[in-house]
């Protein structure tokens, strides 16, 4: 079992900054690859950014410069540092991890609740 508990959304004005994490818990073996989605009213869920078990990162075009994905493996917790933040970044961000579990080593994937962050003045 895997569970994940997204933190850290909320209102922030034009040119602020945010920071989202994410912890996972349960019954981990190796985290594969963690990252964050959004889905803002009316438009499809998107990756954000996403960061690999050996530490590549991918971001969305529209956010690089701005956002920082990373992790805290001991802590099995991924972070979004948001900076910068425009008005079209909002959204409700999900926190997305590709996990190998225990016992059975089979590889899953686990969502986040989902946090909302609002970008406005």
């Amino acid at each position: 079992q895997v569970q994940l508990v997204e933190s850290g959304g909320g209102l922030v004005q034009p040119g602020g900054s945010l920071r989202l994490s994410c912890a996972a818990s349960g019954s981990i073996k190796s985290i594969n690859v963690m990252g964050w989605y959004r889905q803002a009213p009316g438009k499809q869920r998107e990756l954000v950014a996403a960061i690999t078990n050996s530490g590549g990162r991918n971001y969305a075009d529209s956010v690089k410069g701005r956002f920082t994905v990373s992790r805290e493996n001991a802590k099995n917790t991924v972070y979004l540092q948001m900076n910068s933040v425009q008005p079209e970044d909002t959204a409700v961000y999900y926190c997305n991890v590709d996990v190998t579990v225990s016992p059975n080593y089979r590889r899953i994937s686990s969502w986040g609740q989902g946090t909302q962050v609002t970008v406005s003045s």
